[in-house]
């Protein structure tokens, strides 16, 4: 007894001294002042702004919001675009989108609160709770269908329910049509063998919830999650009338005709746990905010820090090693990292936030298009940002230079697209626009208005000379005697 009394005391204070350290790495790290005024960081954040805008315009979005959180606040916001093509009602970090999948996260801190009171264990089957969970398991030597099945897409259970919802006229089913016609339904294949997204997981995750804490899933959810974090722009539901001001309208996909429709509104009914909500930038940011104070033990409610370490960690690894999953949070490598986060696509909307929690830095971008592929921003923020926040302060006698009268973008005629000249630190880099990365060459500056790049070795391969007009303003760029003209 006294070994096990010493064991657990020894593991407290290691716990503690986690949580000390965590908080004092915290207080000692540099401002978000600081970090925007240092000019490898703001160089870094120039670059993305333009080249997410520039995309913006070559695919067509309507609408994007981004949001950077870094430690323990918001570094960085900014919006693109229009929440309403027709109106032209800009697009702002309080503009709401739906956020689809994003839901199920909130879904899982709620499944997870209550088997940190007790009510269940994650090894629990399904029907334990949902006595109505009849659907035909086809496999034989199949293990129940259980909730940490549900949490990781795991549970051989097919995608959605038994109705047409994503399509034509986005009729979601009620909760009586939902569990009439789970019995009808087959799994797809044995519990814990394979990952299948589902939808329908996630929803009798919902109805869990509403089981055991004998409240609607609204309510439990605003009354434990939402309105504790103070996410007082986050909703269940899809609030049609602030279509349009509030809320971004969506629009469809483009197709072969190269336009944009609006999307239909849509209430998800049954399906809300998995993809029933709505939330803005400055709301997700408070999320991310939320989960890093709690990290770093200077937040104590709705979750156990604990508790949320399990959710980010990875619990499913798919057979072939190519999909791994966290409880409710996607947990995917990007590179030598781990990101922890969720991608939302619903009928217009397509939206992320994804997070290397280790690093405290969180990244959101939400979209009003149903092609806006979120995901792929958010990578490239990261993988732009990241070093640049890691990297120590600059010396602070180091001139730089303000070369931002030279930046432009550059058209490039017969070849399509054009090239963003922005400052970096003491030189500065140019973007091709459109592109799938982020892919920047580095010109160093010269004197005047001349710049320069350099080969692997070290030698200069190329000189440009940026002009300005009379007005003072980059006109035209000048490489290997020829001209580029700027794009207003």
């Amino acid at each position: 007894m006294r070994l096990i009394k010493l064991i657990t005391f020894m593991v407290v204070i290691s716990i503690a001294n986690l949580y000390s350290f965590a908080a004092d790495d915290f207080e000692s790290a540099p401002t978000r002042e600081e970090l925007l005024a240092r000019p490898n960081v703001k160089g870094a954040l120039t670059a993305i702004d333009a080249w997410i805008e520039g995309n913006r315009i070559y695919d067509q979005i309507p609408g994007i919001s981004v949001g950077i959180v870094h430690n323990q606040g918001l570094l960085w916001s900014k919006s693109y675009g229009y929440a309403n093509l027709e109106s032209l009602h800009p697009a702002d970090a309080d503009t709401l989108y739906s956020v689809c999948s994003i839901s199920k996260v909130f879904t899982a801190i709620g499944v997870m609160q209550l088997r940190d009171k007790g009510q269940l264990y994650l090894r629990d089957p399904v029907n334990k709770h949902l006595p109505w969970f009849d659907i035909k398991q086809q496999h034989e030597q199949s293990g129940p269908v259980t909730i940490e099945g549900l949490l990781t897409h795991s549970s051989g259970l097919p995608r959605e329910a038994r109705f047409d919802y994503w399509a034509n006229d986005l009729d979601f089913p009620t909760r009586d049509q939902l569990i009439n016609s789970v019995g009808e339904q087959e799994t797809l294949y044995p519990a814990h063998r394979y990952f299948q997204y589902s939808n329908l997981g996630f929803t009798l995750a919902g109805e869990i919830i509403q089981a055991l804490s004998g409240q609607d899933y609204t309510e439990y959810m605003e009354e434990n999650v939402l309105i504790p974090l103070r996410l007082n722009d986050t909703r269940t539901h899809y609030p049609e009338e602030l279509r349009g001001q509030q809320l971004a309208i969506g629009y469809d996909g483009l197709g072969r005709s190269r336009s944009r429709e609006p999307t239909e509104p849509f209430f998800t009914k049954a399906i809300t746990p998995a993809a029933g909500y709505t939330s803005s930038v400055n709301d997700l940011a408070k999320f991310i905010i939320w989960q890093f104070k709690l990290l770093d033990g200077a937040e104590e409610h709705v979750l156990n820090p604990h508790t949320l370490q399990e959710m980010h960690r990875v619990h499913w690894v798919n057979p072939d090693w190519s999909t791994t999953w966290g409880l409710g949070f996607v947990a995917r490598r990007q590179g030598e990292r781990t990101l922890a986060g969720h991608t939302g696509s619903c009928p217009g909307y397509q939206t992320n936030f994804s997070m290397d929690v280790d690093k405290r830095l969180g990244v959101i971008v939400l979209t009003n298009a149903g092609d806006g592929q979120p995901a792929r921003l958010v990578d490239n923020i990261i993988a732009t940002l990241r070093p640049e926040l890691e990297k120590p302060a600059p010396d602070s006698e180091e001139e730089i230079p303000d070369l931002s009268v030279f930046e432009a973008n550059f058209s490039n005629q017969h070849w399509g697209g054009e090239t963003a000249v922005r400052q970096w630190g003491n030189g500065m880099v140019a973007i091709s626009i459109p592109s799938r990365s982020l892919t920047m060459q580095k010109l160093k500056h010269d004197q005047d208005n001349r710049f320069y790049r350099e080969n692997d070795i070290g030698l200069r391969n190329a000189v440009i000379s940026i002009e300005l007009d009379q007005s003072g303003e980059a006109y035209r760029m000048k490489t290997n005697d020829s001209y580029r003209y700027s794009i207003d």
